[in-house]
């Protein structure tokens, strides 16, 4: 269909995306189009395009096999693998498989292999269509290879580095993973010789010098870490590593960022075992000779001459063995250029240029003859000589000082290799293309794309001057703004002019021109043609631009205006005006009469000359044909380039070989059947009008099938900058896929006739301004803000009538010398006031602020009182609305102070009540009233901000600041943030409240804070107090180390000390006796059990005066006398009848709890150090602590052997316990009771009546052992009549607080309103006094009986004060006697001692119960 053609360039950054077939067809893929190529030794041609991938094309290849080598399989990122016909053209099948890369296996000619960035292989069997998938590896595929000796082994190349052999016949199975790359894996090939032994002479792996030669095959591979390795598939190892070397060329230095550059492609040539191919870093190809030893192994292509080499990295290489025995190599490249070359010589056979973005302009030069420039969206200018003959694509290419896109050409008429261009950021330069200096660049940059390059004749100022002095020629340039401006090439340093400058001068214009679009200068240079954005055409006389006349004729944009060349013979045709517009329409305007004979004023032609009908879309190029007359090519969006006869109007051929729209056109100047065509399919292509087969520019089927095509290809999503498996960029030619290019025209940005944009496409790039990409920016945009003047703005939508009669209101009223002014003060025409005087102007605003208040938008009145210059009403207006800002509070101190801080205060109240009290308070500062935002703060609880305000900006003495930090620490105090209360306890100076606070938590860290805090404040009682009560906490954990820790600092408290000193020693020797089981926490060594012969009363005498230095020789606050006054002055409450001891050790359920009463002779046998010493176990049980065989202790002193009595009556209980729960198993599962409550002399005779500790409970074949102990200290007489007295005593208790409750409530109207009634009967019981028996005053019952009450309690308290705690008798009693029944271990004399003791002092209705079995 076309002749030659320069096609895209091939997609980037892909493992084989080229491959040619055994017949020398070349397939590239290039964006979503795979382009054919024939190619022999000395040419190519591109042959056509296989189009359906709707994204990149990732991978490509031919099936290498006689009678099928015409097939080929592609695959692509939109998730498809298809199977193409290339002689054909057509799409054989389709298989819905995301696969970025593939390869026709050479041995099985109907096995294709395919994977994937997730490492999913696939295999396809093209014969019967079937897919076999498998999963050898989870890591991203950047390569794969089948081998070409073994159907069944497919390399597998990853991005990691990794490699691995898979056998696809057993169900992807891993033959082997070849290890040794540090980086991607860009390119695998297999040997073409199916065995191992051609290297076996020289390879660097000794064993194969002693081992047999395996069966196998070679693989190499290359990767980012700039090796190329060959691996032994047989023995799974690398057997040779080749390192890239650094070819520097002439003049210039090794990049050292060449590496993040590298792309290392590897090809082993058929025929050639011993050599291998390799990319290199800066676009060299490399000859490996893998026989050769030494640094030099490779040879360099192509130095025979200088240029051969691609200039940047190579991506892909194929070889194809030829009919004549010539073997080729192809290899692409990012320099956009495919080349050709012979393997034989290594040398560059040809090179055939690629384009990587749309074709914007192609223009011959008018001097050069068949030099083509183009203008290409990849940054770069190409010039083509289309007419040499041993290189037909002798191609240059020119990038220096261009930045963005070429939009715009034009060579100079005279000069030739004088090229200007233009681009889509705004610059204007100008090439000399013989040359290799950079271009010039114009000073004056456009605001836009640059859409039009004419040159043509100066006009002013540039034209005044001396003849020698102005330019023969002047180069003008058209942009997106609208702005035409003329260069002074030989100055592009200067300033450029603006002609609409001389434009408005010299035609007196006092209006705004349209923005301009296009211009085209008559060749004569006597006339210039202005296109412009209403669709307007004007022409203009050289030079002071006169305006001749104006063509409106068309409706839409002007994107292109071209001159008939006058060197036709029908000189009429000279003055031919050709324009193409967004309306599709051609239009042919004769200006010959206005050219010759210029008319006084400007003519205004609304009828075309001739009329070209055809085009279903906008058009963006044309051009006259230079060998004929009256024969014009125009191209369009609609995909078409369409040759017409203008005389007749016909059309005389349409070409359509292009894929989407069409941007430029040319015709060949020197082959009249000959036309070149560029568009956004990146290519550009020669065909010839008479070849072509279509005659008219398609109707209805043709714009029907684009649309279809389009809709079957969505705009693609746009790509990360990464590649397969997401580790490189995959790119066309260097531009993103889905980012299109900019449009050339002005009709892309005007937005109209979207709808014939959208037809043409039939590519991921749609054309710019679609509809969906607007509907996609439309729902981006923010919602339209509410009009200030709504009722003037809706009365400007009223009729085209109405809003005509508007305008000729107005004029009335503006000339007519205020006879018409007061038309101006009705409603219907208040919205002129905007264009009349001010009073109207007042008139309308006060309409507005009318409507504003109906529809509640007070803001909007607010301002527009504002506007009006009404300050102090506007803030009036705010305060009452609530609709202060922070606006109208800036502008509130032109009102004048008392204004502005009148409305400060107003604005703070709105702000608290919108809850923004920060806010607020700041802005009470901005007025000096620093204690009202201090006060706002704080009744808002936020005390940190106001003690912030108060410190920065008030003494540090001020009180408001204790009360901030005082009320601060209540609520945190009452929040529970018992260490941020502390903090503003601290900061305000009450230290004591500090600790306190602290202590609320009552844990042993706070209560140790909480003491220290107090210590250092100099709180002393109050540190005693909380290190007391933190020691006894961590006494009750065994945690001895830290209770010492804790007292230690505080000198006062060493008596303390001293008694947890005591307490840890007995708390060891339960230990060490086995009758605890608590774990210790912490001891000290001085705790340990020691010498066993050492008795207790030298343990803690040892231990005081080594550790505590108190001895017999201390004196003061250390001596005997001074430690036992102290520490009895803060004894714990001695133990009443009401509130007895707990006294038995339970070991069976763990509880670890102990009362040690102990008289210790600290001085010897002189002085006694005498004092009771406890330790309380958090639940409150008390037990006794000896070991299992105490000592006997001697003293002197009746007090202390009462004292000593005592404790060893508690442990012979526990011994009498633990003799009679011995045997427990052989006793009832209801006797296993092993603790005493409050009461236990109670509760235990209970549980020997009720709880079945009987007679008939206990084996009569069991019998217990004799008792170990004295039994007899526990029946105790003088204990027993106390303990009956203090029975008896809470015995009256009862009944009289009984008698006072019932009295109380009977006479209950009759109390005083202070009287209250009393809760229970403790309350009273536990008070003390003494009874006067000469009372004056009258005593009622009640009164009495409270006064009883007082004197039994007091009475019960004197008996229990001289008595030391011993055993309940009664119960000791009861116990003996059962042990009695079961064991002759009681003695006869002691079971005659318990029964009399029972029968005297057994009183307790529950004790007689218990007791009638013994003593009848």
């Amino acid at each position: 269909m076309h002749e030659r053609s320069l096609p895209a360039s091939p997609n980037w950054y892909c493992s084989r995306c080229s491959d040619v077939s055994s017949g020398g067809l070349l397939g590239v893929g290039a964006k979503n189009i795979i382009y054919l190529i024939e190619a022999s030794a000395s040419s190519c041609r591109v042959v056509g395009e296989l189009v359906g991938h709707k994204d990149l094309v990732s991978g490509f290849s031919f099936c290498q096999h006689a009678g099928q080598s015409h097939i080929c399989v592609s695959s692509s990122n939109d998730g498809s693998v298809r199977f193409w016909d290339s002689d054909n053209k057509a799409l054989i099948r389709e298989n819905a498989a995301h696969q970025v890369t593939v390869h026709w296996s050479p041995v099985d000619k109907n096995l294709v292999v395919s994977g994937d960035e997730k490492g999913i292989v696939v295999c396809h069997w093209y014969h019967t269509g079937d897919t076999t998938s498998f999963f050898p590896e989870p890591r991203t595929i950047f390569c794969l290879t089948c081998s070409p000796h073994t159907w069944s082994t497919v390399a597998v190349g990853y991005k990691d580095g990794m490699i691995v052999l898979i056998d696809v016949s057993k169900k992807g199975e891993v033959m082997h993973r070849l290890r040794g790359h540090d980086d991607e894996i860009h390119s695998l090939t297999w040997s073409p010789l199916a065995s191992e032994d051609i290297l076996y002479g020289r390879l660097e792996d000794s064993e194969g010098k002693q081992c047999a030669v395996p069966k196998g095959c070679y693989l190499a591979s290359g990767s980012k870490d700039q090796t190329v390795r060959i691996w032994s598939s047989a023995k799974g190892k690398g057997v040779m590593t080749l390192k890239l070397p650094y070819v520097k060329k002439r003049g210039s230095a090794v990049d050292p960022g060449v590496k993040e550059r590298l792309w290392l492609h590897v090809h082993w040539p058929k025929g050639r075992p011993t050599q291998l191919v390799s990319s290199c870093f800066s676009g060299e190809l490399v000859m490996w000779d893998l026989t050769r030893t030494g640094k030099q192994r490779w040879t360099l292509f192509g130095t025979s001459s200088e240029g051969q080499n691609h200039s940047r990295i190579i991506f892909n290489l194929s070889s194809v063995h030829l009919q004549d025995d010539r073997e080729l190599l192809i290899s692409t490249s990012m320099d956009r250029e495919i080349k050709c070359w012979d393997l034989a010589s290594l040398d560059c056979c040809w090179t055939l240029p690629t384009l990587g973005g749309f074709v914007y302009a192609l223009t011959f030069s008018p001097v050069g003859a068949g030099c083509l420039a183009l203008g290409v969206g990849d940054n770069m200018i190409r010039v083509w000589n289309t007419l040499t003959t041993q290189n037909q694509y002798d191609t240059r290419s020119f990038w220096q000082g261009i930045k963005s896109k070429v939009t715009a050409l034009a060579w100079h008429p005279k000069k030739e290799g004088s090229l200007s261009f233009g681009t889509d950021d705004g610059k204007v330069g100008i090439y000399d293309v013989f040359s290799n200096k950079p271009p010039q660049i114009s000073s004056s940059y456009h605001r836009k794309t640059v859409y039009t390059l004419a040159w043509g004749p100066p006009v002013p100022p540039m034209s005044f001057g001396a003849a020698g002095g102005k330019p023969s020629c002047c180069l003008y340039s058209c942009a997106g703004e609208g702005v035409i401006l003329q260069h002074d090439p030989t100055k592009l340093s200067g300033e450029a002019s603006d002609i609409d400058k001389l434009i408005r001068d010299t035609n007196d214009i006092k209006h705004k021109l349209s923005p301009h679009t296009d211009l085209s200068w008559k060749p004569d240079g006597k006339v210039v043609a202005i296109g412009n954005e209403d669709g307007c055409i004007d022409v203009y006389q050289a030079p002071s631009l006169k305006l001749l006349c104006s063509i409106q004729q068309h409706h839409k944009i002007i994107n292109t205006l071209r001159w008939h060349h006058d060197h036709s013979s029908l000189p009429e045709l000279h003055c031919l005006l050709a324009s193409g517009s967004s309306n599709a329409t051609v239009f042919i305007h004769d200006l010959h009469s206005v050219i010759e004979n210029p008319p006084e004023s400007p003519v205004v032609l609304t009828e075309p000359y001739r009329r070209l009908c055809g085009h279903t879309a906008k058009i963006t190029g044309m051009a006259w044909s230079p060998h004929h007359d009256a024969r014009l090519v125009t191209v369009s969006y609609d995909g078409t380039a369409q040759v017409w006869d203008v005389l007749q109007e016909e059309a005389l051929s349409n070409y359509r070989g292009h894929v989407g729209y069409l941007l430029c056109v040319d015709w060949s100047p020197v082959d009249p059947d000959v036309i070149w065509t560029g568009g956004k399919d990146f290519t550009l292509q020669e065909w010839r009008v008479s070849k072509q087969e279509f005659t008219k520019p398609p109707k209805g089927k043709k714009m029907v099938d684009l649309r279809e095509k389009k809709k079957a290809n969505p705009k693609a999503k746009k790509k990360k900058a990464s590649g397969p498996g997401g580790a490189v960029p995959v790119e066309t030619n260097g531009e993103p896929v889905t980012g299109g290019q900019k449009a050339l025209t002005g009709q892309e940005l005007s937005g109209e006739d979207e709808e014939d944009e959208v037809s043409s496409t039939n590519s991921p790039v749609p054309p710019p301004g679609n509809r969906a990409e607007n509907n996609y920016l439309n729902l981006l945009k923010k919602k339209k803000p509410r009009s200030m003047l709504p009722v003037s703005t809706s009365m400007d939508h009223r009729p085209k009538e109405d809003l005509l009669q508007d305008c000729i209101n107005l004029a009335s009223v503006k000339y007519s010398n205020g006879e018409t002014e007061s038309a101006m003060e009705t409603f219907e025409h208040i919205h002129l006031g905007l264009f009349s005087d001010r009073q109207a102007l007042y008139r309308m605003l006060e309409a507005e602020e009318e409507g504003h208040v109906e529809a509640g938008h007070y803001d909007s009145v607010v301002y527009l009182r504002l506007w009006s210059g009404d300050l102090e009403g506007a803030l009036q207006l705010a305060t009452e609305k609530g609709e202060l800002s922070d606006h109208l509070l800036s502008v509130a101190p032109m009102a004048g102070f008392e204004v502005w801080s009148r409305t400060v205060e107003a604005f703070v109240k709105q702000l608290c009540l919108q809850e923004q009290y920060l806010k607020a308070a700041s802005h009470l500062l901005s007025i000096n009233k620093l204690y009202e935002a201090v006060d706002l703060l704080r009744s808002h609880k936020l005390y940190r901000e106001a003690i912030a305000l108060v410190k920065a900006r008030l003494p540090a003495d001020e009180p408001v600041l204790t009360e901030l930090y005082t009320c601060w620490a209540a609520t945190l105090e009452k929040d529970g943030h018992f260490s941020a209360a502390a903090k503003c306890y601290l900061a305000a100076g009450a230290s004591f409240d500090a600790a306190k606070v602290i202590a609320r938590k009552n844990d042993v860290s706070s209560l140790r804070t909480a003491a220290n805090l107090a210590r250092i404040s100099g709180e002393v009682a109050l540190a005693q107090s909380l290190a007391l009560r933190c020691a006894k906490d961590l006494a009750a954990a065994l945690d001895w180390v830290k209770a010492q820790e804790v007292l230690s600092p505080q000198e006062s408290l060493l008596v303390h000390r001293l008694h947890l000193g005591v307490a840890e020693l007995l708390a060891a020797m339960l230990a060490d006796s086995q009758v605890s089981s608590q774990p210790c926490v912490s001891s000290h060594p001085w705790a340990s059990r020691g010498e066993r012969h050492v008795s207790i009363q030298d343990r803690v005498r040892d231990v005081w005066e080594r550790q505590f230095g108190v001895s017999q020789k201390s004196a003061g606050h250390r001596g005997a006398g001074a430690l036992l006054q102290e520490l009895k002055s803060v004894e714990s409450p001695t133990p009443t009848a009401n509130i007895p001891l707990r006294q038995v050790q339970r070991p069976f359920f763990g509880v670890y709890t102990v009362c040690f009463q102990i008289y210790v002779a600290v001085t010897g046998a002189i002085v006694p150090f005498i004092h009771t010493l406890f330790f309380f176990h958090s639940s409150g049980d008390v037990s006794v602590c000896s070991r299992k065989h105490p000592k006997t202790l001697h003293h002197t002193e009746t007090e202390a052997k009462a004292a000593a009595d005592s404790l060893q009556a508690f442990v012979h209980y526990q011994h009498l316990y633990e003799h009679w729960w011995s045997n427990a198993i052989q006793i009832q599962n209801g006797c296993s009771r092993s603790a005493v409550d409050s009461s236990p002399g109670d509760e235990v005779k209970d549980k020997v009546v009720n709880g079945g500790v009987s007679e008939e409970g206990v084996c009569p074949a069991t019998r217990l052992d004799k008792l170990d102990f004295d039994a007899s200290l526990l029946l105790s007489e003088q204990h027993a009549a106390c303990q009956a007295t203090q029975r008896s005593v809470i015995e009256i208790q009862e009944r009289l607080a009984a008698m006072v409750l019932q009295h109380s409530r009977a006479q209950g109207p009759q109390l005083d309103s202070g009287e209250k009634e009393p809760d229970t009967p403790t309350q009273i019981s536990n008070s003390q006094g003494s009874v006067h028996s000469d009372l004056k005053i009258k005593i009622s019952l009640p009164v009495l009986l409270v006064i009883m009450l007082l004197y039994a309690n007091e009475q019960l308290h004197s008996v229990s004060s001289q008595m030391y705690p011993h055993p309940d008798v009664v119960e000791c009693c009861l116990v003996l006697l059962h042990l009695s029944k079961a064991s002759p271990s009681v003695s006869e004399s002691l079971q005659q001692e318990a029964k009399d003791l029972l029968r005297k002092y057994g009183t307790n209705p529950s004790v007689l119960k218990a007791s009638q079995r013994f003593l009848t």
